[in-house]
């Protein structure tokens, strides 16, 4: 099945909408993840990681993470998160500020058995700070590992059907690296500059491991609506 994707088809469809969604616009949901991972981006840029969680920066990292996360549909029916503040997420600002260095560094194009190992400890400290009480997801952890680093796509329940995946973890990661090797033309291909607040497009360009999310979520949504149909 994932052999023979029609790549561009798939991006496409996300950048320009399908059915009632109205695609990758400045106002839209989808664009929640470029105000995200531009705010996170900017303290990797500027190699001023602990300043993401310093008095004055934690409110706006806080709010800014919450926001899309809330957008993308992580506060809703029974999830925990829909009993909390932007707050909550000092502890998971303040780990992340000061996470390895190198996790920054991760895409798609090199998940080297090194770098997933680097991927899961990134996962178990999220999971931590999130309170493994509350039981975070792989949903919600890689969301956040998406909006923050864009090191891994959000393996939600279409991306898990896109993919015919089923959790976070070494032998997924290591099947999405084998998809980019084999579609890596066309994925390299798909450039895509994310949004300023004012609307206008960024030097900052979509990772591929973000690019592959994108893929997969479409597909996902293919494979449900004919189950339906």
């Amino acid at each position: 099945m994932l052999e023979y994707m029609n790549i561009n088809d798939y991006v496409s469809q996300f950048i320009n909408g399908n059915g009632k969604n109205r695609g990758r616009k400045p106002t839209e949901r989808y664009a929640s993840f470029d105000y995200c991972f531009n705010y996170f981006q900017q303290f990797r840029d500027a190699k001023t990681f602990g300043k993401m969680a310093d008095d004055e920066h934690m409110e706006m990292s806080c709010l800014h993470l919450a926001f899309y996360l809330a957008s993308w549909g992580m506060f809703r029916g029974s999830s925990f998160l829909l009993e909390r503040s932007a707050k909550f997420f000092e502890p998971l600002i303040t780990a992340i500020s000061s996470m390895d260095e190198n996790i920054w560094n991760v895409d798609a194009d090199n998940y080297t058995d090194e770098n997933i190992d680097l991927l899961i400890k990134c996962a178990g400290i999220i999971s931590d700070k999130c309170g493994k009480s509350n039981g975070p997801t792989d949903t919600l952890i890689t969301k956040i590992m998406l909006g923050v680093f864009g090191n891994v796509p959000a393996f939600d329940d279409y991306f898990r059907k896109g993919f015919g995946c089923h959790s976070f973890g070494k032998k997924n990661l290591k099947m999405i690296k084998g998809f980019y090797e084999n579609h890596k033309g066309q994925i390299d291909a798909a450039v895509i500059f994310t949004f300023d607040f004012s609307g206008a497009e960024t030097e900052r360009c979509y990772t591929k491991a973000k690019i592959i999310d994108m893929i997969g979520f479409i597909k996902g949504q293919q494979i449900q609506k004919n189950r339906i149909q």
